[in-house]
């Protein structure tokens, strides 16, 4: 009898560990972040095309505390935190490079001197004390995101009953001058059936460091695969919380559509009416 159950007791341990096992390996299949490597960065398209991140000026930030943010109209975009801005959005995305081979919710160990160097900055005191800021103010952001089909059925809910972070959590280790990050595992459905954006991270790069609003236009281009893309000023206006005259905005958006037409992220920019009778910018994406 103790022999039988012996035998009962081992296949049930094996079974157990294989039952581990294949969720342990199912997991980690559904939580590696695809569509990069040295020269390209990702971010979802749900994220990449609205305004939680924008080219602000510099100065102080709103604080928003479930502010609705402008995206597409099949996603829902609710907003806790300091206001973000590109150089937030440069961190963001090294930081999904970064974790784009590890199990999403496992920690990612970052060196700070290499962290900002791939950005294309510098580093020293500042540089360092910036990051440390931007990584707790990331930490701290909290988002609800509601995406829906085309017949308006909800998709997917994330932070409804859980809060999502775009940083879930970090540590920093002053010994080795490392920090250790985790992102949320839910980030997968943000990336899940294709929907991201890929960005050419070398051009992204180039871009001049006044031009804020071509590098959020850069984001918005990479989540359309039409090569013929037109968006109303008021959308691009309102996307980039912009607070000045339109006259003033339209004179940054064509600087800046010129520095991506320089850059090679498109050609043939231009400002339009369309009929409707209100103003439009057309460009084709190479």
């Amino acid at each position: 009898m103790k022999n039988l159950n012996l035998q009962w007791v081992n296949k049930k341990a094996q079974e157990a560990k294989q039952f581990i096992e294949k969720e342990d390996k199912k997991i980690v299949q559904q939580t590696f972040l695809p569509g990069m490597d040295e020269l390209i960065r990702a971010m979802p398209n749900h994220v990449a095309r609205s305004s939680l991140f924008a080219p602000i000026a510099r100065g102080r930030r709103k604080m928003h505390n479930g502010t609705i943010i402008v995206s597409r109209a099949d996603a829902q975009i609710e907003y806790w935190g300091e206001q973000l801005d590109e150089a937030d959005a440069d961190i963001m995305l090294q930081l999904m490079y970064e974790a784009r081979n590890s199990a999403l919710g496992q920690p990612v160990p970052i060196n700070r001197s290499a962290f900002l160097k791939a950005m294309g900055r510098d580093t020293g005191k500042q540089q360092y004390e910036w990051l440390h800021r931007r990584i707790k103010a990331l930490t701290v952001a909290t988002m609800f995101i509601e995406t829906r089909m085309q017949n308006g059925s909800t998709k997917y809910r994330i932070g409804d009953t859980e809060s999502f972070h775009i940083i879930q959590s970090f540590r920093y280790e002053k010994d080795i001058e490392t920090y250790f990050f985790t992102i949320d595992p839910r980030w997968s459905l943000l990336f899940s059936n294709n929907e991201y954006a890929i960005l050419s991270w070398y051009k992204r790069l180039q871009i001049n460091h006044s031009q804020d609003l071509a590098k959020s236009l850069q984001r918005l281009i990479a989540t359309s695969s039409d090569a013929i893309q037109r968006y109303s000023l008021e959308f691009l206006k309102e996307r980039a919380q912009y607070g000045g005259r339109m006259r003033d905005f339209k004179n940054s958006l064509v600087h800046a559509m010129e520095e991506l037409e320089r850059l090679e992220i498109i050609t043939g920019s231009r400002i339009e009416g369309c009929t409707r009778g209100n103003e439009q910018t057309v460009w084709t994406r190479i």
